[in-house]
């Protein structure tokens, strides 16, 4: 077996460095960075390695070569000057309230002060950030560096509750000002977070800062790429393969198909998720290692929030301003949603600067759709996942009425506050439980004004559906009938069902089913 260690969870790069654990060599971009630049801004999703890039530019900035031993640094960079670095890490406190944030800065500025020395008359942060950097560059003669992991986090945890949003903004805003007024004594910054504030926002006193989030030189300074896969884990992969049962090049395509397709520039190579390809190597079997730390539920607030249309994620189009920056009361889900790592971009039109967005990967899919289904259906986080499965069972033992009675349980106790978009809520509830379904059977499904049609195929059966709203199911079976939707299947050996689909908004639930075998 391989004897490789892997850094599951560890962010450190001295300690990763140290203890030999495996590294996939990033420090040629990491140098090109510092060498082309002085402030920079990185969003990627969460368990992206965002954290430890910050890391490994703080080792480089205390001249730790020893560190950087047959790394690709370790050739280009002939001074490993030392340099005061005030690092910043947002990552470690829950931000639900207005002193959280202040906590936070104020142990740092403390330590720092401990370090470079204070003045009775620097009160507020922003004031004290500003005076340790001009000292800490007195102090040692050496330019300051500043790394801030995770910068977005008290905004992000604050969606949804204004108030608190602009208490954090209005604390952060003037703080990371500090960094412009102070340009002559600081060499280097970087900032990460999963997401991008506007430019009203956070950021409007920063307007020095480079965005390289959808940069392509550094499309791949976080993440996993396949060449990368190939270069480093070639041994593995055939362990892999062997462990699985799987050919070398099946297991090829499952790692792709599970953990590749993030695109974060337009044509450009596809990254993996680095957390969940170092999970699969480690444990030598594939899973959900990506969703197992966690979906946070504001996204899923959000979406509710502005009444969204589940089925449009999976191709939403938008252009770059929309995708590159949050507002803050977040009026429009998909930039949170596309930051946060849920979709991707898959496709770009140059000619009107529109990109086309989707899931990357299944591990992302079919994690974030059973994610929702709580929080849409009336099922429990614990029955969720075996609810799918009694469906499935349901639909490929041709047991059609325990399915559609399963489907109606998911309905039941739908809150007034979902009548209004009455019809949205049931055309997404429909669209989370075919989508799972889907995973397991063949499923295609397609909404229009006030129907949907849906054909569902198993080894045994295959179902031709037509959903009403207030209309009558008979209606919709001779809708399957009249415009022949079943023709396709006809001469198949497989069992046709042919399923007529009435929901009501007065009992807002399926009032009835009838099927023609």
């Amino acid at each position: 077996m391989s004897n490789k260690i892997y850094p599951i969870g560890i962010q450190n790069f001295e300690k990763i460095r140290q203890d030999g654990y495996f590294y996939v060599d990033k420090t040629a971009l990491m140098y090109q960075m510092v060498k082309t630049g002085s402030y920079y801004f990185l969003s990627r999703p969460r368990r992206f390695g965002k954290s430890l890039l910050i890391s490994t530019l703080e080792a480089y900035f205390q001249g730790k070569k020893e560190l950087f031993a047959g790394l690709m640094v370790e050739k280009l960079e002939k001074d490993w000057i030392e340099h005061p670095i005030l690092h910043l890490d947002l990552n470690i406190e829950k931000y639900d309230a207005s002193e959280s944030l202040d906590k936070i800065l104020n142990d740092n500025l403390e330590y720092w002060e401990s370090k470079y020395g204070t003045r009775p008359s620097e009160t507020s942060f922003s004031l004290r950030f500003a005076g340790i950097i001009q000292r800490a560059y007195e102090k040692t003669g050496q330019r300051v560096v500043i790394l801030v992991d995770e910068y977005d986090k008290p905004m992000l945890q604050a969606i949804g509750n204004e108030d608190l949003q602009k208490q954090f903004r209005d604390t952060l805003k003037p703080f990371y000002g500090a960094l412009k007024t102070k340009d002559g004594c600081i060499k280097f910054a970087l900032l990460t977070g999963v997401t991008k504030f506007g430019k009203v926002s956070v950021f409007s006193d920063l307007n020095n800062l480079k965005d390289i989030s959808m940069d392509e030189r550094f499309v791949d300074i976080c993440g996993i790429t396949e060449k990368e896969i190939h270069d480093n884990l070639e041994e593995e992969l055939h362990q892999l393969a062997e462990k699985q049962k799987m050919s070398y090049e099946q297991v090829c395509a499952e790692l792709k198909e599970c953990y590749d397709g993030y695109h974060f520039v337009e044509h450009t190579i596809g990254i993996y998720n680095p957390f969940s390809l170092l999970n699969t190597f480690d444990k030598m079997k594939f899973g959900s290692y990506w969703f197992e730390t966690g979906t946070p539920t504001y996204l899923v607030n959000l979406l509710k929030k502005h009444h969204y249309d589940l089925e449009r994620m999976a191709h939403e189009e938008t252009d770059e301003q929309v995708l590159n920056s949050i507002d803050s009361e977040s009026s429009n889900p998909i930039p949170v949603i596309y930051q946060s790592g849920y979709l991707t971009i898959k496709g770009y039109d140059e000619r009107f600067g529109i990109y086309r967005l989707g899931f990357p990967n299944r591990e992302v899919e079919e994690g974030f759709v059973r994610f929702l289904l709580p929080y849409y259906a009336n099922v429990n986080k614990v029955e969720s996942p075996f609810e799918i499965q009694k469906f499935v069972r349901e639909v490929e033992s041709g047991d059609y009425n325990s399915f559609f009675r399963r489907l109606q349980s998911f309905f039941a106790d739908t809150g007034y506050d979902v009548i209004r978009e009455q019809e949205l809520h049931y055309e997404n509830v429909l669209f989370i439980v075919f989508k799972l379904v889907g995973f397991y059977t063949k499923v295609e499904y397609h909404t229009s004004e006030g129907r949907i049609d849906l054909v569902l195929q198993t080894d045994k059966f295959i179902y031709v559906m037509e959903f009403k709203l207030n209309g009558t199911a008979e209606e919709a079976l001779k809708q399957i009938n009249e415009k022949h939707y079943s023709l396709p299947f006809e001469a198949d050996n497989r069992k046709l069902f042919k399923v007529g689909v009435n929901f009501s908004s007065q009992t807002r639930n399926i009032e009835k089913w009838i099927v023609e075998e």
